[in-house]
């Protein structure tokens, strides 16, 4: 009997079944988490190529959810007042295109006038500019020996290029309008039913999770994810016609054509952080050197702006939005970055708030324990329950 358990201590690990099922398994894991890791890469890295090649689809319907979203309190609202659901849905898609639609008429009509009055306003702009045109006049002369010694070849590509460009910016329209026109109205169909399937479908991704707590997490989630959206839009929205209502105020004070129309340009740049406000700021130059003779005065709209986005963007805006919804100025350039490559403007629009989309998401499901994947720690493997079940299972045998 001594001797059986002596044998039975000095049992080796590699003849114990328990064991080797530790060894399988923990290979088993480690493949699977390798694997995943590869698909992974794979995916991140080929999905900004796949959202570029398919814009036409993807920025609609990505632009449709974000507006969605950020018009599910004002679905909610109607809701609790016993107001159907598609009535509601389509009460607040309706107020959000007249909304969009006012805006777009402020800025849209008076700038036809503008871009008709550019060709005229050249000299005027030249004359304003006349000191910084001397100072690089040597430029000047650098151009016309390098046009002097372009081949017949890029004149003739030139001319075949302006053959082809649009004549007008009715034709520029016509061309382009089909298919504008048909992502618009896909945005819009995907925006209403969104909303009027809302509550439905929340309720039932809720009732499908598999435990209680599961459920009150997904609660959770989309809860989040709708407070934050809508409500970083909504004071983004406000904070912008704010701006642009006393920036165009001001420049009405001072004379300058169309004011409204500018304070409407000015609240639509600030929509896209860093980048819009300069975009902006260019803007009201030229338009200043189009309007004014003197040079000083023809910069004091821009300047005007400069001055107004300065206490708007360290006071204001921070105070407003407060530590809840601030996001990393780093991600903000690279998420700006990124879209921006992937979609154009329409992408910097969106970068902000699917950037905040998805930095909610993360904090209330928890970020993903990356280090610990990489190192067999992670959610893909068991190997520290398997070893404790083992324990378990070996102890009970010795016993």
């Amino acid at each position: 009997m001594a001797e059986d358990r002596g044998q039975k201590g000095t049992r080796s690990p590699r003849s114990n079944p328990l064991h080797q099922i530790e060894i399988d398994d923990f290979r088993r894991d480690r493949l699977l988490a390798a694997l995943t890791l590869i698909l992974g890469a794979a995916f991140c890295l080929g999905l900004p190529f796949a959202l570029q090649a398919g814009a036409e689809f993807f920025l609609p319907l990505t632009a449709a959810i974000v507006i969605a979203i950020a018009l599910v309190p004002l679905l909610e609202w109607l809701e609790r007042r016993r107001v159907p659901s598609a009535l509601a849905a389509f009460l607040a898609l309706a107020a959000f295109l007249m909304i969009v639609n006012a805006a777009l008429a402020i800025i849209v009509l008076p700038a036809t006038g503008w871009f008709a009055r550019l060709p005229e306003s050249i000299p005027r702009i030249q004359n304003n500019l006349a000191p910084l045109i001397d100072f690089y006049s040597t430029l000047q002369a650098f151009v016309d020996r390098t046009l002097t010694s372009v081949a017949t070849g890029t004149e003739a590509t030139a001319q075949a290029v302006a053959a082809t460009a649009p004549s007008s910016v009715v034709d520029y329209f016509i061309s382009s309008a089909p298919s504008a026109a048909i992502q618009l109205f896909f945005a819009v169909l995907v925006i209403f039913f969104f909303l009027a399937g809302w509550t439905r479908l929340r309720k039932g991704t809720i009732r499908r999770r598999g435990s209680f707590d599961g459920a009150m997490q997904t609660a959770r989630v989309i809860q989040n994810v709708v407070d934050a959206t809508a409500d970083y839009l909504a004071t983004i929205t406000m904070i912008n016609a704010v701006l642009g209502l006393v920036v165009a105020l001001l420049l009405w004070a001072i004379g300058m054509p169309s004011p409204f129309m500018w304070g409407g340009i000015v609240s639509i740049c600030n929509f896209v952080p860093y980048l819009g406000p300069i975009v902006a700021a260019v803007l009201l130059g030229l338009g200043g050197l189009m309007t004014f003779d003197a040079v000083g005065f023809a910069l004091l709209p821009a300047l005007i702006f400069i001055g107004i986005h300065t206490v708007e963007a360290n006071l204001i805006t921070p105070l407003v939005l407060g530590r809840r919804l601030t996001i990393n100025p780093l991600l903000i350039l690279v998420s700006l970055s990124f879209w921006g490559w992937v979609w154009g403007t329409p992408g910097a629009l969106l970068a902000v708030p699917l950037l905040l989309i998805l930095q909610t998401i993360l904090h209330s499901t928890g970020t993903p324990d990356l280090a610990g994947f990489l190192f067999e720690r992670g959610t893909l493997t068991m190997v520290d329950e398997m070893r404790d079940r083992l324990n378990r299972g070996e102890h009970k045998s010795d016993g």
